[in-house]
C-alpha cells in the first residue's frame, strides 16, 4: 500500500500527510461490480483511489439510474466529501467498474487535515471542481446532445477508463446508465455499426472509427 500511495499521491501530499494516511486509512481491494456505497447510507469514510475505476450514479423516483461520472486512480468523490462533512446520507450509488484498490479515510481525519495541510485542502477543492465539471457535462449531454451523441460519448468514456476498445456489456445495462430504453439503445447501436463506428457482438461492443 505504501508504494502505491506514494506513486499516486506523493506528488500531491506532504510526507507527513502521506504518513498519516498510512496510519489511519484502511486499505481495501474490491472486485468489479462491488457496490461500495448505496443511496441512503451514512458516509463515514472517503475513498482515495489507488487503481481501478468506480462509477457514480444517481437514481430517480422510479429506480432508474443515471451515470454521473467515473472516478479513476488519484481521484476522490466530491459527493462523498459533501456527505462526510455534512454528516448526511449519501445521494449517490458507487459501484466498482473494474477491480479496484483504494484507501478509505475516516471522516474525522478529513476535517482535521483541512486545517492542518494545505495540500489536502487544495486536493479537496480541486476534487470538487473536477466532479462539478463532470456533472455539468452530464447535464449538458442530457439537455443539448442527441441520444446517439450521448451514446457514442458514453462508449468512448467506457473504453477510456477501461483502457480497452472492446466493451463487455448489454444493451439493457447501457439503457439503465443513460436513463433511456433498451429499444432506443439497440436501434442507435445498430445505426453506429452501419456508420462503421462500432462492431456489435454478443454482449460486446468494439469501437472502430472514433
Amino acid at each position: 500500500m505504501i508504494k502505491e500511495l506514494q506513486e499516486n499521491y506523493g506528488h500531491i501530499f506532504e510526507e507527513e500527510l502521506i504518513n498519516e494516511i498510512i496510519q489511519t486509512g484502511t486499505y481495501r481491494e474490491i472486485h468489479e461490480g462491488h457496490k461500495l456505497m448505496e443511496i441512503g447510507d451514512y458516509v463515514k469514510s472517503m475513498p482515495l483511489l489507488i487503481s481501478g475505476v468506480i462509477k457514480v450514479l444517481r437514481e430517480d423516483g422510479d429506480g432508474d439510474e443515471l451515470l454521473l461520472y467515473f472516478l479513476e486512480h488519484g481521484d476522490t468523490c466530491a459527493m462523498t466529501l459533501s456527505c462526510c462533512m455534512g454528516q448526511t446520507k449519501s445521494e449517490i450509488r458507487a459501484i466498482a467498474e473494474t477491480d479496484t484498490k483504494l484507501i478509505m479515510v475516516p471522516v474525522q481525519k478529513m476535517e482535521e487535515w483541512l486545517a492542518k495541510y494545505s495540500s489536502w485542502r487544495n486536493f479537496v477543492l480541486q476534487s470538487y471542481h473536477n466532479r462539478l465539471n463532470e456533472m455539468l457535462e452530464t447535464v449538458d449531454g442530457i439537455a443539448f446532445l442527441k441520444m446517439d451523441d450521448r451514446l457514442l460519448k458514453y462508449l468512448k468514456d467506457k473504453a477510456r477508463v477501461n483502457n480497452d476498445s472492446t466493451i463487455t456489456t448489454t444493451h439493457q445495462h447501457i439503457a439503465y446508465e443513460l436513463h433511456t430504453s433498451r429499444v432506443v439503445v439497440s436501434r442507435l447501436l445498430k445505426k453506429l455499426e452501419n456508420l462503421g463506428k462500432i462492431e456489435l457482438n454478443r454482449n460486446q461492443i468494439k469501437l472502430v472509427d472514433v
